[in-house]
């Protein structure tokens, strides 16, 4: 059971965007895909999502080409978290998460779907923010509903099927929030992924992948350059020649995982 990406190629006005990218994420497991920007991430993402077909290449979920499955039991099996995060209308906070039970309940909520997004609201500290109109919050408050929204779209309801595999696609879910609002976006997706969800984020920051993640993926100039365990792929020679800037990776003081610093260019 995996959700993968194989061979893809993507190229736009001539700029290869994807060259030959191929990953995997498996039930139980959080993939964190790494690398500077321009380097395909995104692009990778949106080929696996399906809204965005591969010029080369194949995007499958369970073996099935993700172009292939009907909408409904598409948003079924996996949920994405974009970086346009913007609500047109005044819904509040509470609602929006509640958008990512639409397609298991089909517009008609139960008492386990209220469940489930209050919890999950609480699980990103945003209890208190669910009456609020979404487009009011911070950035950072958006960010953590958005999440929550994902989050409940693969999160199972009572009498459901847990054997049936599901995924979460994160585009940067930590990018606008401070220290203690990414460990607890990271430990609520942790938790997803240990309760049987695949999970595959972009993440920018390599610590967090370093704590979190199962594996890493890293991408540069449209390619995987390297892909692993964090300890496999955050080493600093390899690290230094895809970020082009002088990198310090450690074992973390304390926990059993590297510590990566960027050191400033000297002059």
């Amino acid at each position: 059971m995996t959700y993968a990406a194989r061979g893809v190629g993507v190229s736009i006005d001539g700029a290869r965007l994807l060259d030959d990218v191929s990953v995997a994420v498996q039930p139980g497991e959080i993939v964190a895909v790494a690398g500077p920007n321009g380097a395909g991430k995104s692009t990778l993402l949106g080929v696996l999502a399906g809204d965005r077909a591969p010029d080369d290449g194949s995007a499958t979920l369970e073996d099935r080409a993700v172009g292939d499955w009907p909408s409904v039991e598409l948003a079924r099996r996996r949920a994405v978290m974009s970086t346009d995060r913007a609500v047109a209308f005044a819904f509040s906070a509470r609602e929006v998460a509640m958008m990512g039970r639409m397609p298991l309940h089909g517009g008609d909520p139960d008492e386990a779907d209220q469940a489930i997004v209050d919890e999950l609201l609480a699980a990103v500290d945003c209890s208190v923010l669910a009456g609020r109109v979404y487009a009011t919050l911070s950035t950072g408050e958006r960010q953590r509903v958005s999440l929550a929204r994902a989050v409940a779209q693969v999160t199972a309801s009572p009498g459901d099927d847990v054997d049936v595999p599901r995924y979460l696609l994160l585009d940067e879910p930590t990018s606008s929030l401070d220290p203690a609002h990414q460990h607890t976006a990271m430990r609520l997706i942790r938790r997803t992924a240990d309760a049987g969800r695949g999970v595959l984020a972009i993440v920018h920051d390599l610590n967090l992948a370093a704590a979190y993640a199962d594996r890493v993926v890293l991408m540069h100039q449209a390619q995987v350059v390297a892909s692993g365990t964090p300890g496999e792929v955050l080493r600093a020679d390899l690290l230094e020649s895809v970020f082009d800037i002088p990198m310090l990776v450690i074992p973390h003081p304390q926990l059993s995982h590297p510590l990566v610093i960027a050191e400033p260019h000297e002059g």
